[in-house]
């Protein structure tokens, strides 16, 4: 048997199982985890730099709806220039307070699955620039505005303030970038770290550990590690790429981010890759 050859057919069936491209908002909003409260609200982590937690979302797995907590990521550049990653469900309070930091300008999709919520955020803010992951003008479940696909290499808009990585795999594909001023590393999927105190049900508890995604080993579940296989070596490098980089912090879309100590945590999250 090709072992190489049967994990990378059984991660791509995996991929293709679980929905990953159909990630949506359910129309009642679950309570399977103590929130990160408050949510919709600005909270800063470092200079020119803000998280904003929001609600919960489901999204399909072999039939079931699997919860997962919500974060987006605010930049704000040297001219005062907005930059929106990962945009969580719009809503207005949330949208005057961004606006008062600076001038909206950027709205980034930054993998195949954080997508959903960009289009309200760009009909809100028109004049706003889209930009989103390689792949996800096929992979969309819902219409998308018109953008710029972005890749390894970071566009004029934001070269001088964030560096940035393009980790493709067969399933999703990632842009993950560095804040250089702040050291701050902004990731999505890669790393998920799912804190069992804040998981109300003892089943998903168990499913978040036995997938490798609970803190304080949080990773790139199991099942997302076997569809990089045939791309074993460029996550290689882009980890070693984020490592080089020296975060001092790691922002995470799922679960507890990374408040110190960011080139560790890297090097303990991307082990499996390494």
């Amino acid at each position: 048997m090709n072992i190489s050859r049967e994990a990378h057919r059984w991660g791509v069936a995996i991929g293709e199982k679980i929905g990953w491209c159909n990630a949506e908002r359910e129309n009642e909003m679950s309570d399977a985890y103590i929130p990160y409260a408050p949510l919709y609200t600005l909270k800063p982590i470092a200079v020119d730099v803000w998280i904003v937690d929001g609600p919960e979302i489901r999204m399909g797995y072999f039939g079931m709806k699997v919860p997962f907590s919500t974060r987006m990521t605010i930049v704000r550049f040297p001219d005062g220039a907005i930059w929106i990653h990962s945009p969580i469900a719009f809503d207005e309070s949330l949208a005057n307070e961004v606006k008062k930091l600076g001038r909206i300008a950027f709205i980034v999709a930054p993998n195949t699955l954080h997508y959903w919520y960009a289009p309200d955020w760009k009909g809100r803010f028109p004049d706003t620039k889209f930009f989103y992951a390689p792949g996800l003008e096929v992979k969309a479940k819902r219409a998308l505005p018109d953008g710029e696909r972005l890749s390894g290499t970071p566009p004029s808009d934001w070269a001088d303030v964030l560096d940035q990585i393009c980790v493709e795999g067969d399933v999703l594909s990632e842009l993950d970038f560095f804040h250089r001023p702040s050291r701050t590393l902004i990731l999505t999927d890669l790393i998920e770290n799912f804190e069992p105190k804040r998981v109300k049900s003892q089943f998903w508890r168990f499913m978040m550990r036995f997938f490798g995604a609970a803190d304080p080993d949080g990773k790139a579940p199991f099942d997302m590690q076997m569809t990089f296989w045939r791309h074993r070596a460029a996550i290689r490098r882009a980890a070693q790429q984020m490592i080089d980089w020296n975060p001092e912090r790691i922002v995470i879309a799922h679960g507890r981010w990374y408040e110190a100590n960011g080139a560790a945590e890297l090097r303990r999250a991307f082990r499996w890759a390494l």
